[in-house]
């Protein structure tokens, strides 16, 4: 594995792409927390927000592991 992936002659790390695709997996989980009204029983918003995106790009590379070797 290089760590790297070329999009058309520009070379993005792969830990980029994985953070993007968590981000994007975050944003719409936020969303269904949000309309579910789960959030108010988080005592710290941003802190939850921030460990579930971690929690998220921690399973993306995980499952992106076994692809890439």
């Amino acid at each position: 594995m290089t760590g790297e992936l070329d999009l058309y002659g520009v070379y993005v790390p792969s830990l980029a792409a994985w953070m993007l695709i968590a981000f994007l997996l975050s944003a719409v989980l936020r969303r269904v927390l949000a309309r579910c009204g789960l959030y108010r029983l988080v005592w710290h918003r941003p802190l939850f927000d921030l460990a579930l995106f971690v929690l998220l790009l921690g399973c993306v590379v995980r499952l992106a592991q076994p692809l890439a070797s």
